[in-house]
């Protein structure tokens, strides 16, 4: 495929539906360590691929969401995947999977952000400050070095330390370039509602009861009409519900995976 892998297996090896996990910005497959190793899932076939750019890996050229959702459909086509599981701007690459219709069985999105104004709003400010020359690298430099340390409280005490060590050690470069593109592919979409309703894909939208990234009250009517999509609540998560709450996300993953919606 052209693009350095960073990969992570577990599950039975024989199982009858296969998972594709696709982590956020700035993670690796070793955000969904403690979901794979989760008893509901273990029946299941998984594998954990990290989006060229973060981490270790290298980033493309593209780094369009259109490209990496047709670099992570490639990549659920060769692994055997019938399911998808996509945490942030990982789950808005699944999503896209589905709505440029390269892939089609069941979703669970794990936080997604369906417009601009439900980002974060210092990522926002970031990418604004990474269209200025001479500010723009210093500021993300910045904020690779800070934001794992911010983002450790939301994290078991456990594993913090090891999770945070990832995203700090992505490079600043490449994570402005993908936030950037990410920006272009919201401003495309005032709303990105209608692409997931419309796709007819089978999708679990999955968020923490305190999660940061927002949802409208249209945005959320939107999904409740969509016969196809799910809404999840988790109790007692934030954005990264996926480290907070593996048990409870685990159970949705092997809802989805294996529920008759084809």
């Amino acid at each position: 495929m052209g693009e350095r892998w960073e990969v992570r297996r577990a599950g039975a090896t024989n199982a009858p539906h296969r998972v594709l996990m696709i982590p956020g910005g700035l993670c690796t497959t070793e955000f969904y360590a403690d979901v794979m190793a989760e008893p509901a899932v273990a029946g299941l076939g998984m594998v954990a691929a990290t989006q060229p750019g973060f981490g270790r890996t290298e980033a493309p050229e593209d780094v369009s969401m259109e490209h990496y959702a047709r670099l992570m459909a490639d990549f659920a086509a060769d692994a055997g995947c019938d399911a998808v599981v996509g945490h942030s701007l990982g789950a808005n690459v699944a999503l896209e999977m589905a709505a440029q219709g390269l892939f089609d069985g069941p979703l669970v999105l794990l936080s997604p952000t369906f417009s601009r104004s439900d980002e974060a709003r210092f990522l926002t400010v970031l990418n604004a400050l990474g269209r200025v020359p001479g500010v723009g690298a210093a500021a993300w430099k910045a904020m690779i070095t800070l934001l794992p340390r911010s983002v450790k409280r939301e994290m078991p005490p456990h594993r913090a330390e090891a999770l945070a060590a990832v995203m700090g050690g992505n490079d600043p470069a490449a994570c402005r370039r993908i936030v950037r593109g990410y920006y272009a592919y919201l401003d495309r979409y005032p709303s990105l509602v209608p692409r997931l309703c419309g796709s007819g894909v089978p999708a679990w939208v999955v968020r923490g009861d305190r999660d940061g990234i927002g949802l409208t009250a249209d945005e959320r009517q939107g999904l409740e009409a969509c016969p196809r999509v799910r809404m999840v609540t988790v109790p007692d998560a934030g954005h990264l519900l996926l480290v907070e709450q593996p048990a409870a996300v685990a159970t949705v993953i092997a809802e989805a995976a294996t529920a008759s919606v084809r």
